[in-house]
């Protein structure tokens, strides 16, 4: 762990997870709004959090790592959003990863990529967009060979190794597998250019003729997922409803202190302070009411998640399925929760609030872009159904 970062927080030890999340959020807050008009690489403050050690948090002790269950890991991806929700989106991805190489991996695989990740303090990428078909696997004498461009990569530049998905047409599948970013053929391109989570690395990674070993296929086309593999899609979509609760907190938050702060009342309040105007007061009261609930259904879900995981190659498709509501309904309320708070904000803190230099406005942008990563009203349908004829949704890449 980094002495810097330990020297930000007295009396923490490094093996506290939400202590050193903390102190990090501290550092990178204190550039956050130059970097979101700025854009581009972050590659310092991504140095930060490999110097944290919290890149090991979910890698289990067997192989090195810090072992920690899944709400301590929601929790600290939570942490850093309220700061920098772009580098906290890369830095719950990484974890994405990691946790693909332990729903999919032999034993062996396993073993080898999660010890190397922590004896080498890698940073993991994706290039799995499972809706992107352009990358193909051609079969060959020891595995495969990958040629096409995967979008949406996020935490691909910068990063040491990759997740990719790869379309195999003779079999009619898609495989997934892991190659090494500085790979021969592999080639990222960092031209990601939304209004919102600027700093995110999600431009697009070209293939031309990389050789994918069949050691470092997690997957093979054709062979169907079991209950267990299924859940990715289920730890992803919670680091995406974290990843909102987190930036309608930093709103909130900053709301909050604008308001007792610096704030002037309306004329007609009658009041000396604006926190003492029972209308802002009121509406405060309401935004708490989309954001505590909300975490209290994210917590459920990552304690569902936990429990899941634990069952291994025991968990039913119905045990599945109950993860998948209770991510749903996390999901959906913090998706509503960071759209409301960071535009009501504004409402509350009135147009001095909209300067520049306060940087506000990234809370909405940053919310606005992620929230579109797939339809909310299809997890408002599951949730439907299952309130109404008690099925579960089918697994996929999004449910």
């Amino acid at each position: 762990m980094s002495a810097t970062l330990l020297r930000s927080i007295p009396d923490a030890a490094p093996s506290d997870p939400l202590l050193v999340a903390t102190a990090l959020a501290e550092r990178l807050a204190a550039t956050a709004v130059q970097r979101d008009r700025d854009g581009g690489h972050a590659f310092d403050e991504r140095e930060w959090i490999r110097a944290s050690g919290l890149l090991t948090l979910s890698i289990p002790t067997e192989f090195g790592g810090q072992g920690a269950p899944w709400p301590v890991v929601y929790q600290t991806i939570r942490i850093l959003a309220r700061a920098d929700s772009a580098l906290a989106h890369v830095f719950g991805f990484h974890h994405l990863q990691l946790a693909g190489i332990r729903l999919y991996g032999s034993a062996q695989q396993q073993r080898h990529l999660l010890t190397a990740t922590v004896e080498q303090g890698l940073f993991w990428g994706n290039a799995l967009n499972p809706l992107d078909q352009r990358t193909t696997a051609l079969r060959g004498a020891d595995g495969f060979i990958l040629n096409g461009v995967k979008s949406f990569s996020s935490g691909s530049v910068g990063s040491d190794w990759l997740t990719v998905s790869a379309w195999d047409a003779a079999a009619g599948e898609a495989l997934i597998g892991v190659v090494p970013t500085a790979q021969p053929g592999v080639r990222v391109q960092a031209d990601w250019d939304a209004f919102g989570q600027k700093q995110t690395d999600s431009g697009n990674v070209h293939f031309d003729q990389v050789h994918l070993p069949a050691q470092y296929v997690l997957q093979a086309p054709g062979l169907a997922p079991t209950a267990q593999a299924t859940l990715r899609s289920q730890v992803a979509q919670l680091i995406m409803a974290n990843l909102y609760l987190g930036i309608a907190s930093g709103a909130f938050d900053s709301a909050r202190e604008y308001t007792r702060e610096q704030s002037r009342p309306w004329f007609a309040s009658g009041v000396d302070s604006a926190a003492d105007d029972p209308l802002i007061q009121h509406r405060y009261g309401q935004l708490w009411l989309l954001l505590r609930p909300a975490q209290v259904l994210a917590d459920h879900a990552a304690h569902e998640l936990e429990r899941a995981f634990n069952k291994g190659a025991l968990l039913t498709a119905r045990e599945r399925g109950e993860v998948a509501v209770a991510v749903a309904e996390a999901k959906a309320l913090s998706h509503r929760a960071g759209i409301e708070i960071s535009s009501q904000m504004f409402e509350l803190t009135g147009a001095r609030a909209t300067s520049a230099k306060f940087g506000y406005d990234r809370f909405w942008r940053n919310v606005r872009v992620h929230t579109l990563h797939d339809p909310i009203d299809y997890k408002l349908r599951d949730l439907g159904r299952y309130v109404l004829d008690g099925s579960v949704p089918e697994p996929t890449a999004y449910s």
